[in-house]
């Protein structure tokens, strides 16, 4: 906690399939979505923006010291592949990525250390 409190500067990337559904993290919640009207999100999640090199990058080049990325949010979607749910960027999507070690791995290139957020709440 002291060397958080010490860096100041860091990226929280707050992303997820909720960003494809043109709302904002909780739009799930605020829109009452069904899981099945969820759903079709997860189904189109190509995730071609999603640049991990880059950011990486970008952050270094910008004096941060940290990365925290959201692992999983309120809607209980993994960016990353486990075995405790199938609700997850691997299993559940085409694109079949792990995200959280694509971002890990380039935060880690770069110098910069990593952090997870993983919100306990799931819909």
């Amino acid at each position: 906690m002291h060397w958080f409190e010490k860096s100041k500067f860091g990226m929280f990337i707050h992303w997820g399939v909720y960003a494809g559904a043109f709302g904002n993290e909780w739009v799930k919640s605020d829109l009452k979505m069904t899981d099945e009207q969820y759903q079709k999100y997860v189904d189109q999640f190509e995730a071609d923006l999603f640049d991990p090199e880059k950011w990486a990058e970008a952050a270094e080049r910008a004096g941060m010291r940290y990365v925290v990325f959201t692992a999983k949010h309120h809607d209980g979607f993994c960016l990353f592949k486990t075995a405790t749910t199938s609700f997850n960027s691997y299993d559940a999507t085409p694109c079949k990525r792990d995200f959280v070690k694509e971002i890990s791995e380039a935060a880690r290139r770069h110098g910069l250390r990593f952090g997870l957020y993983y919100s306990l709440i799931d819909w």
